[in-house]
């Protein structure tokens, strides 16, 4: 089970389809395989990038088993957001049945105060069941709530299967310091951060005192390079690598197509059969295929992972 002392690199799996929407679940081993090997610490799968809206119930939940099955020594963090908490509470309860290590919950957009952030976080742990360990996903720039660092030491504070923050508010280091302020205090019980957004800070957010990453990057090894690099104190190492990716990392992370960015990535390294996204979709045009193989170049100046066959 899922808790607080939670650490390291949690990739954020895609889910992988073929040409004609179809999962890809071989793919999905390759994928897992690929994940335990480069030494992660756990998985998170049915997030953000994993086209989680676009699939159906059933498929969402056998999605989440495969992973599951898969990798049977790493803990799984199953994204269970949803529009009601009927959803929510079938598919956290079967991924849990299934051998997930906890569940991941966004807010729905529709929140705005503090207050209403709170008591929809108390209304998920009343429809999960207080006994289903948690994760706060707190991304305004996607569900557009801003959660402030009070509201989320509410949020913990007040239910005791919270056991992680998904940080991923931009800018958002001083409230990673601000929560570690309030744990050394005494004013905030202990709680794992791990962090979203690409990987774009993640140099200086584990410096700030975030335990790792759970985050999508198609280069995961370099994620979990570089946090093994910062818990021993190889600052430079940790950051020259982290530089020679940042390129790559920032147009991965454009609005719309950084998913396709993402999946293109992953097929060329042959992580999965395809960079197939189910509808809707957007995918690369030319222009941008040849700008994602210049930067992959300039990669393997550094990272000769990066130094992938010609197309």
């Amino acid at each position: 089970m899922l808790d607080h002392t939670a650490r390291g690199v949690y990739p954020i799996a895609p889910t992988p389809f073929d040409g004609q929407g179809r999962i890809d679940f071989a793919s999905i081993e390759r994928l897992t395989d690929f994940y335990v090997g480069c030494g992660s610490d756990g998985m998170t799968v049915l997030g953000v990038m994993g086209e989680a809206p676009k699939l159906e119930g059933a498929e969402a939940l056998e999605v989440a088993s495969c992973f599951i099955r898969r990798a049977p020594s790493l803990p799984v963090i199953v994204g269970v957001s949803a529009p009601g908490f009927a959803a929510m509470r079938a598919l956290a309860l079967a991924a849990m049945d299934r051998g997930a290590a906890g569940v991941m919950i966004a807010p729905p957009n529709t929140l705005r105060t503090d207050d209403q952030i709170v008591g929809y976080y108390a209304q998920a742990v009343a429809a999960i069941g207080a006994d289903v360990p948690f994760v706060i996903q707190d991304f305004p720039l996607n569900f557009t709530v801003v959660m402030t660092p009070g509201v989320i030491r509410r949020i913990v504070t007040d239910n005791p299967s919270c056991v992680m923050l998904k940080h991923e508010d931009w800018p958002g280091l001083e409230k990673i310091s601000t929560l570690r302020g309030w744990q050394a205090e005494g004013a905030l019980r202990p709680l794992s951060i791990l962090c979203g957004n690409g990987g774009l800070f993640l140099d200086f957010e584990v410096e700030r005192g975030a335990d790792g990453a759970m985050t999508g990057y198609a280069f995961p090894d370099m994620l979990v390079d570089v946090v093994r690099a910062a818990r021993a104190g190889e600052r430079a190492a940790a950051h020259d690598l982290f530089d020679a990716h940042l390129p790559l990392l920032r147009y991965e992370q454009q609005p719309v197509v950084g998913l396709a960015v993402r999946k293109y990535v992953m097929a060329r390294r042959g992580l999965i059969a395809s960079d197939a996204q189910r509808a809707p979709s957007v995918g690369l045009s030319a222009k941008a295929r040849a700008e994602i193989e210049f930067l992959l170049s300039r990669v393997a100046r550094y990272d000769a992972r990066a130094a992938l066959p010609a197309v």
